[in-house]
């Protein structure tokens, strides 16, 4: 079935030149995987432990209380009760804290700011710092993510457990995470696209 709407759809050449070939390119990606620095990660983790603990003592001081920054009610509160910003946008549950909304309301107080940045560096201590050293092959010492090449409408591979690809490029903080992969002795780390 599926081959007669490849050749319908006239993908049949695509599929045969290009998406056949290329697994057996995924699973030697996968299976080789890729050597981290765990120790880099640990001293990032540290860097960004601290740093969060300044941003959450400048967030009480400009909010005038103790709150937790991770609760939207508990923002809410503080930026449109207390600090009286101007409401952007509202969701089911009352204003929105989502970050479009904390950028704009950055404009009229220096608070909405200091969380945009503790979420930012608690989302990369959480999700690669802190998780990347768990996923670390004991028997190998490396990261072996899964590749998909048929999960993106766009046709490009999808990267998960973990998704490598989520790792910010241009930032200086993405770069700090990433400089924690390295290849192994003669050999070079390639970003390619087809």
């Amino acid at each position: 079935i599926l081959g007669k709407q490849l050749i319908a759809r006239e993908l049949d050449e695509l599929f045969r030149q290009t998406e056949l070939p290329l697994i057996d390119v995924l699973v030697e990606m996968e299976s080789n995987g890729i050597l981290v620095n765990t120790e880099r990660l640990a001293e990032l983790s540290k860097q960004y432990g601290s740093r969060l603990d300044i941003l959450e003592q400048e967030i009480y001081e400009l909010a005038g209380r103790k709150l937790n920054i991770a609760s939207p009610k508990q923002l809410q509160q503080v930026l449109f009760d207390e600090l009286s910003l101007p409401v952007v946008k509202r969701t089911k549950t009352g204003p929105s804290t989502d970050a479009s909304v904390l950028e704009e309301l950055a404009q009229h107080h220096p608070l909405p700011a200091k969380i945009i940045e503790f979420r930012q560096f608690a989302k990369l201590k959480n999700t690669y710092v802190d998780a990347l050293p768990q996923m670390v092959n004991a028997r190998t010492g490396r990261v072996h993510a899964s590749f998909n090449q048929v999960v993106a409408a766009t046709g490009r591979l999808s990267c998960v457990d973990p998704n490598l690809q989520n790792i910010p490029v241009r930032t200086d903080r993405g770069r700090e995470i990433r400089s924690a992969f390295y290849p192994p002795e003669g050999w070079l780390l390639l970003a390619a696209d087809y």
